[in-house]
């Protein structure tokens, strides 16, 4: 039974991918133009690079992606070129391929989302369960209520006012990059600190941002449990209220915040490259910000490609995690 559970849901991933293939094949040519002679206009008005080789670039993307070829064939190409992990070559920066340029960026993005989403997460989850909890403290009735204000405020709007506050008037913080200019890129102490330093800010910004949804979900789900039979079973029984917070109020009222997680992480990434092209921290958010104004059409491609197959995974993993976490979910039909 489990295994054709994991079946289904694995062919439901696959549906999603190939979806989000199709779709990501299909918007770039219904755009107007041709982003290739868009990339040799932009060339030849910025005066880079000479005639010869503009056209040899144009020769070679045409040659490579059969932008001559029917629709349906540059389909099935583009799905080949996608199964051998070839995303192709970018535009703006030839011929670095588009696999170098996600692989450049893509370690300060898991870096930067994974920390800020764990920590927004957590924090926000327990917050709202004590803000939910009768038995609250005084902390969590002063800290709590500020945090939910600033949640309100939009990524890029919290990552200007600290931005401000932090970097321009107090100068405690840089304002921005992935590293000290200064420094030589090395695993080393003076490396590692001024990789931190720079990653405060965007990290912040994200963390704000995010605590007070999780601590409103979580508040409410926690409520709703409240009113449960087990809940009053553990209380006749008498069990530590550590232990009936922990075990019975948390535990019930996590799964929807763990659905939540999954379904808004296309939120949370789209709100990390915001926060990336403020700070100029240079992830997957911030290529895609300079693809998109350099009209890199294949770079642009490639990220939001990976990003819609993060998705799909995340979701496929979080669908088999669900039975270990309620026991009330069961991977049978009936």
């Amino acid at each position: 039974m489990y295994l054709a559970y994991v079946s289904r849901r694995f062919g439901m991933m696959l549906l999603v991918i190939l979806l989000a293939v199709t779709i990501n094949f299909v918007i770039p040519r219904l755009m107007p133009g041709d982003p290739i002679e868009q990339q040799l206009s932009q060339m030849v008005s910025s005066g880079g690079g000479q005639v010869g080789d503009i056209q040899a670039i144009a020769q070679a993307y045409r040659a490579r992606f059969g932008l001559d070829q029917p629709l349906w064939h540059q389909y099935l190409s583009y799905w080949a070129s996608v199964l051998r992990l070839d995303l192709g070559v970018s535009l703006a920066h030839y011929p670095e391929t588009v696999n170098d340029t996600i692989m450049a960026g893509l370690p300060w993005t898991l870096g930067l989302l994974g920390f800020a989403t764990i920590a927004s997460f957590l924090i926000g989850t327990f917050l709202g369960a004590r803000l939910g909890w009768p038995g609250r403290g005084h902390l969590v009735r002063i800290v709590g209520p500020p945090l939910l204000l600033v949640s309100a405020v939009p990524y890029f709007l919290v990552g200007l006012v600290l931005l401000f506050v932090f970097a321009i008037q107090l100068k405690l913080l840089p304002a921005g990059g992935g590293y000290p200019f200064s420094l030589v890129p090395g695993w080393n102490w003076q490396t590692l600190s001024g990789i931190a330093a720079h990653a405060v800010l965007p990290a912040a910004s994200i963390i704000l941002a995010e605590i007070g949804a999780w601590a409103i979900g979580m508040r409410g789900m926690l409520v709703s449990v409240l009113g449960e039979d087990y809940m009053t079973l553990a209380e006749a029984k008498g069990l530590p209220e550590r232990r009936i917070f922990l075990r019975y109020g948390m535990r019930n009222a996590l799964l929807p915040q763990l659905t939540s997680l999954a379904l808004t992480l296309g939120h949370l990434i789209s709100g990390a490259i915001l926060v990336e092209v403020i700070f100029a921290y240079p992830g997957i958010g911030y290529k895609l910000y300079l693809a998109i104004q350099s009209k890199d059409y294949f770079v642009i491609q490639g990220i939001v490609l990976l990003l819609s197959i993060s998705i799909a995974v995340t979701m496929f993993l979080l669908d088999l995690v669900y039975p270990l976490i309620d026991p009330r979910i069961t991977h049978q039909r009936r």
